[in-house]
């Protein structure tokens, strides 16, 4: 046999550890960002993504477009979202030239007080059931937005959601994985087996699955209009199924649902204005984090740094404790969301990081004064929409009412019972919300829509995001592939108190040296396959006038252009 000698054994491992390595790009690029220039499409499943493009070519727009890709992933991605859920969207209309925000969250029920909870010896809100629904306002936001900036009439926009649901679809390996996992806890509540479950067990990978019932629904919606759903018979068999459950909704929560036009809030950093919504949902914490991270030099400090990774943790730690005490319903608290996002409250949050060492805890500042899909569309007009949308908690609390094909969210776990918290559960009140969309404007032109999914990892993977795109140069598609960190254990809006400094998970890609570093200030690391979120995104490049799109390898998602 033929020896190795030591140079070639050298030349053979250099050739095997660059074979992968690409011609452009960072080493963890998966693939070039795709670039259009007629229109573009980013979603977490490829059948959503080639219906959006196809609304595009029909006439529609990117609203449009984003409502039909939103419905084709609540039947193709039921772990995630659905018409049972909530929904929120940021808009940069080209007409107008202005951005525009959408709260699509619903209310608690009017009939359930505290006192409930606190008689039944309840210490937090249960995360399935019927206790912690609220009202669905994903089918509202949809007509809003049509109503609004919308070309097409909804009937047109559904049809291919409601043919997918009545033909079938083959169901994708990640999907099949999560909901095989929800299916476990969920398959106890009724109707759920029979809408998703079909002959006994959730589909494998490559399996087609059809949703007779939610073709119906969305069949119905279309023509009939929103108010079938919230004031027709769908609303009449949703209430009389919580009903049976328990619950205690009655037709007023539905007929009274409203979607809520908001203005959303910047920061600008390093000269870029990132764009979130307002609370009840968490999207300021974003700007917190990096109103934290802009008194500090990252470009020199580097990517996956130990440096920067243990300021962004820490960033991440201070602005959970404020969102855990002040993010909530701006309808019932007086909210100091212009004070929490100023640049000089930055510098005091700053100053409380310790170089050296992680901290254990940190108390929420004092101001001066008082489970997700996310998808992303952009038309040839210069129309662009970030838009998310969830059932919370995976396919939701399990509630799957009547022969409708969809469950209903539980996204009022996340109210706190603790009597005088800004976030205690109250009648018809919104729940603190997970989730956001996002945007970034560069000298009031449109330049980024862009999102991360996946409850508390989406501030972390949004502040990732723009620092990997602003401070460390990366493109589009490799800001989205590149490593991320998750931080959990912070204080959250539920009352729960964050203790010994949480725990930090780290994706594979970051050095043995970081790794090192990072245990060396007091970190807890572990490392995890899951909890880093999703991401999709479309850039504007206004010289060349150009789309770029980008999705990543974590999901079953595309981007797609024509």
């Amino acid at each position: 046999m033929k020896k190795i000698t030591i140079s070639t054994f050298i030349l053979f491992i250099t050739f095997f550890a660059y074979a992968q390595d690409r011609i452009t790009g960072h080493n963890f690029a998966t693939r070039s960002e795709v670039i259009a220039q007629n229109g573009m499409a980013c979603t977490s499943q490829p059948l959503a993504t080639q219906v959006a493009l196809d609304i595009l070519k029909a006439g529609g727009n990117a609203v449009d477009a984003a409502i039909a890709a939103n419905a084709v992933l609540g039947l193709t991605e039921p772990t995630g979202n659905g018409i049972g859920g909530d929904i929120f969207a940021i808009v940069w209309d080209a007409k107008t030239k202005k951005l525009y925000g959408l709260n699509g969250s619903g209310r608690s029920p009017y009939e359930l007080k505290r006192e409930y909870f606190k008689e039944n010896g309840f210490t937090k809100i249960p995360s399935h059931g019927p206790h912690s629904v609220s009202v669905p306002g994903c089918v509202d936001g949809w007509f809003e937005l049509n109503e609004k900036f919308g070309k097409l009439p909804m009937s047109e926009i559904l049809a291919p959601a409601v043919k997918y649901a009545r033909e079938g679809f083959p169901v994708t390996e990640v999907i099949a994985f999560y909901w095989h996992g929800n299916a476990r806890l969920l398959q106890k509540y009724p109707g759920f087996e029979e809408v998703f479950m079909p002959g006994g067990k959730t589909p494998a990978k490559g399996e087609i699955f059809k949703n007779p019932y939610l073709a119906s629904t969305l069949e119905k919606i279309g023509k009939e209009g929103r108010d079938v759903f919230y004031r027709g018979e769908m609303a009449e068999k949703m209430v009389a199924y919580l009903r049976e459950q328990g619950g205690f909704f009655s037709m007023r929560d539905f007929e009274d649902h409203t979607s809520e036009w908001v203005e959303p809030i910047s920061a600008n950093y390093r000269g870029y204005d990132i764009w979130e919504l307002p609370p009840s949902g968490q999207g300021i914490a974003v700007l917190q984090m990096l109103n934290i991270l802009e008194n500090y030099d990252l470009k020199s400090m580097g990517f996956g740094s130990p440096e920067y990774m243990h300021l962004l943790i820490e960033a991440k730690k201070l602005a959970f404790e404020d969102r855990a005490k002040y993010y909530s319903d701006p309808d019932f608290n007086k909210l100091p969301v212009k004070e929490l996002i100023s640049k000089e409250y930055g510098k005091k949050r700053a100053a409380l990081i310790d170089p050296n060492r992680a901290a254990r805890s940190y108390p929420a500042g004092i101001p001066d004064s008082p489970n997700t899909i996310y998808l992303t569309t952009a038309d040839k007009e210069g129309n662009m929409v970030s838009l998310i949308q969830s059932n919370f908690r995976g396919m939701g609390s399990g509630m799957t009412p009547g022969k409708l094909g969809f469950i209903l969210q539980n996204r009022g776990e996340l109210f706190a019972l603790e009597e005088g918290h800004m976030n205690v559960y109250e009648p018809h009140k919104r729940p603190f919300h997970t989730i956001i969309p996002a945007f970034i404007t560069k000298d009031g032109e449109p330049w980024v829509s862009f999102g991360v999914m996946g409850g508390g990892m989406q501030p972390q993977g949004q502040t990732q995001i723009v620092c990997n795109i602003v401070d460390f140069g990366m493109n589009l598609q490799e800001a989205g592939d590149a490593p991320r960190v998750s931080h959990e254990g912070s204080s959250e809006p539920t009352g729960e108190k964050m203790t010994d400094g949480g725990v930090v998970s780290l994706e594979t890609g970051f050095s043995y040296e970081t790794i090192r570093e990072l245990m060396g200030k007091g970190h807890f690391i572990r490392f995890e396959r899951g909890p880093y979120g999703g991401y999709q995104a479309i850039m504007l490049d206004s010289k060349n006038k150009v789309l770029y799109g980008a999705s990543e390898s974590r999901k079953d998602g595309q981007a797609a252009g024509y």
